[in-house]
């Protein structure tokens, strides 16, 4: 590790968790196999309502892990917002509980940080299946601003990292979908740049059920979220809205173009 081990950064993980008894454990083995270990994991259960909690317990005798229980169902980004009120760290990373990362996904992002003195990060990932098979590596651009993040959201939430001592802890706007590309318009409305390190260094979980796979609710929410937080109004809204459809279906279609002229 290249950091200089006598100011070794605290990394405050941020876990929500609901109903996800299936995925949790390996989630959690996921980050108690860093490289780096100078983190501390906020893994807060959302009312689940099957065994999540039970899958949780056994780890609690690491004293880096915590576990917060909500006393009322918050959604994702109300669990996320208590976990980042209670976080120590200097940097806040992000890792939902049926992600997962590789074992040097922390040492190699913290260093890019430290010696770019950069304040928000994402790196590329991979998409897997919810038996664990991979599906495809998710390329990123080397970094995004506030208006070019407007166009399409790039920054895949189990991979983003902040630095919390430029500006301070910055929240999760409380919507019911997007909050993380919500999450990414705020901080890109104090740093003027998310750089990426080009790594695939987390894999993502698709998951039939999951919130994301509504598509009609993702376009619906985006435009919110481009009105809310993006301050756009509608004649801009309508734009980015265009950018981000014509983007996606690039990405899936022809993926080469989309690579090559799109990502750089």
């Amino acid at each position: 590790m290249n950091i200089n081990q006598q100011d070794v950064p605290l990394v405050s993980i941020i876990m929500p968790a609901h109903n996800v008894s299936q995925f949790i454990k390996a989630s959690i083995n996921s980050v108690i196999s860093q490289s780096f270990q100078n983190w501390e994991l906020l893994v807060v259960d959302d009312c689940s309502t099957d065994d999540t909690i039970d899958c949780i317990l056994p780890y609690l005798t690491d004293n880096r892990i915590k576990l917060i229980r909500n006393s009322k169902n918050l959604g994702g980004a109300g669990s996320r917002n208590v976990a980042i009120s209670e976080a120590k760290g200097r940097y806040i990373a992000f890792l939902d509980s049926d992600d997962l990362w590789t074992p040097d996904k922390l040492e190699h992002q913290i260093n890019f940080m430290q010696e770019n003195n950069i304040g928000f990060s994402f790196t590329s990932h991979t998409t897997m299946d919810e038996q664990g098979s991979l599906l495809e590596q998710i390329a990123v651009p080397e970094k995004v601003n506030f208006k070019s993040l407007l166009k399409h959201n790039y920054i895949g939430c189990l991979t983003a990292i902040y630095d919390t001592e430029p500006y301070g802890k910055i929240y999760m706007p409380l919507v019911k979908k997007r909050q993380d590309f919500a999450l990414w318009l705020e901080l890109l409305k104090q740093f003027d740049y998310a750089y990426s390190l080009n790594k695939n260094l987390g894999f993502y979980r698709i998951r039939a059920g999951s919130l994301s796979r509504s598509k009609s609710d993702a376009f619906k929410f985006y435009w919110r979220v481009l009105r809310d937080v993006g301050n756009c109004n509608h004649v801009t809204a309508s734009y980015n809205l265009f950018c981000y459809l014509s983007i996606v279906y690039l990405k899936k279609k022809h993926t080469n173009f989309y690579n090559k002229y799109i990502i750089g």
